[in-house]
């Protein structure tokens, strides 16, 4: 799902995707945000944001061909998503950036950000996730209409317990308990207001269980 709107992130986390798990980036983003993984995610390495996505390129990508610029290309023909590339800059893959950066910047026109290594890279996304959550909040604070977002930790077996209504996945699972805030509140909710959160085909799938 490559289309803005089509993933949904709920505020404060970053998908991954499951290629990642395990992964040096995994490990370090763990307890410094909330990362859920899904293996469904196509071209796209993480989602920070319900319309802005990082593609990853590592040394070995650069140093391996061009399958990295068909990936790119891809993603930006089909895509209606922000992206941001990062891409590992080292002595090895030195040689092939600027051949990189005049493809993401000037014909994608994405933006690139080079890092050393799959640390430096955690650290970058852990700061461009506080900076979307900030400009959230803003855009919550100031506006007296907009529902208020909830971004505190849900109960971990209340989760898993959600997770078992059919067409409920982790994702929805956790939109849906930062907008109902309880199971008691969910199973009083109407099809109209699960529709606002899920859409229409899991809002009445949720709704008849």
């Amino acid at each position: 799902p490559v289309a803005a709107g089509s993933i949904v992130v709920p505020y404060g986390h970053v998908i991954g995707n499951e290629k990642w798990r395990g992964s040096e980036i995994a490990q370090r983003l763990q307890g410094k945000i909330r990362l859920i993984f899904e293996d469904d995610l196509g071209l796209v390495d993480f989602h920070i944001s319900n319309r802005i996505s990082i593609l990853y390129i590592s040394e070995a990508d650069l140093v391996a061909g061009d399958e990295f610029k068909r990936r790119l290309v891809r993603f930006r023909n089909a895509s209606s998503l922000g992206g941001i590339v990062i891409v590992e800059k080292t002595q090895i893959s030195d040689q092939y950036f600027l051949a990189v950066q005049k493809l993401v910047v000037l014909e994608l026109g994405m933006v690139l950000l080079p890092v050393a290594n799959q640390g430096e890279a955690s650290q970058l996304i852990i700061q461009l996730v506080s900076f979307y959550v900030r400009e959230q909040s803003k855009d919550h604070s100031s506006n007296p209409f907009l529902p208020k977002q909830r971004s505190q930790l849900v109960e971990p077996s209340v989760f898993r317990t959600v997770q078992h209504i059919p067409g409920v996945g982790k994702t929805k699972a956790l939109l849906l308990l930062q907008q109902f805030g309880s199971i008691h509140q969910l199973c009083n909710a109407s099809v109209e207001e699960l529709e606002l959160v899920v859409g229409q085909t899991a809002a009445q799938q949720i709704y008849t269980f």
